[in-house]
């Protein structure tokens, strides 16, 4: 796994972290919930309906805003370089599927802050995507003595992350929306913990390094979760009815043969199974014949 935060990145993890090396918990976010539902009263208001999906889909990724006040700036914590690094294994994982036609890497500026899903729409007409993929993060660093704990709130709800001196909790999620319909279809959780036993004077230097490789781990965690999801979503694409409806067309049916998937996985399975039974009914016409 490359590592998502280098050596180019500790000079500016540096400034995030040196005013809080010596107090309280170094906390940097970008939370997808606060990108989609700008306050508490439009959470309830905005009602997705049942996506309808064209195979094969045009996908976006993108990383969501920072959360605002209180957070560092997304740049601050994962360069551009690092961020494009990212999707790009993201993207290489969704063009694995048959039900993928192109992917497009969306940079965080075209995002608006609290843009919420009319901004979201944007970006789709923008990037000409039906579906986007947007990756979040948080990430604590514990540097007082004695336990503590953060509780992140995700799309289907509470996440808390807790922990004690020089500790680094770090959490990635993927959540793929359809965008017309604004329709969580799936979501790739990643999620990491590393230890630190730095001294005062060293307690800095650990710090970013930590950092860097709770962002990597969390990240190895996500990949791996991501593949689970997909194939889960390709399962539900084949056979579900009443939560996604999902048209075909003959270029997707064409991907699907020639990858296995779907009806041509199926025909494949039934023409080994004829043949055995062929094989199997000629050797014992065989058999009889020297019999008798």
């Amino acid at each position: 796994m490359p590592p998502l935060v280098t050596r180019h990145a500790i000079p500016f993890l540096a400034l995030a972290l040196s005013a809080c090396a010596t107090g309280g918990p170094a906390h940097r976010a970008a939370s997808v919930v606060d990108y989609l539902y700008p306050s508490e009263r439009d959470r309830p208001v905005v009602a997705p309906s049942v996506p309808r999906l064209t195979l094969p889909l045009r996908i976006g990724i993108a990383f969501v805003p920072s959360s605002g006040e209180g957070t560092y700036a997304l740049g601050a914590v994962i360069p551009e370089s690092e961020r494009q690094l990212l999707m790009k294994q993201i993207a290489d994982h969704f063009r694995q599927q048959p039900y993928v036609k192109t992917i497009e890497t969306i940079p965080t500026s075209y995002l608006t802050h609290r843009g919420g899903f009319e901004n979201l729409a944007q970006v789709g007409r923008m990037f000409d995507v039906d579906v986007v993929a947007l990756l979040s993060y948080d990430q604590m660093q514990f540097t007082s003595s004695g336990r503590s704990s953060l509780t992140y709130w995700t799309l289907i709800g509470a996440y808390v992350i807790e922990g004690e001196k020089n500790d680094t909790r770090t959490l990635l999620d993927a959540a793929v929306f359809d965008v017309a319909s604004r329709k969580l279809l799936f979501r790739a959780p990643g999620v990491s913990a590393v230890k630190g036993s730095a001294t005062p004077i060293d307690r800095e230097r650990e710090l970013r390094e930590d950092g860097s490789k709770g962002f990597q781990l969390a990240a190895a965690n996500l990949l791996g979760n991501l593949d689970a999801e997909l194939a889960a979503f390709e399962t539900k694409v084949r056979e579900s009815k009443d939560e996604v409806q999902v048209v075909r067309t003959a270029e997707y049916d064409a991907r699907a043969r020639s990858s296995g998937a779907g009806g041509g996985a199926a025909d494949a399975i039934l023409g080994a199974a004829t043949a055995l039974l062929g094989a199997g009914a000629l050797l014992r016409r065989r058999r009889t014949r020297r019999a008798a």
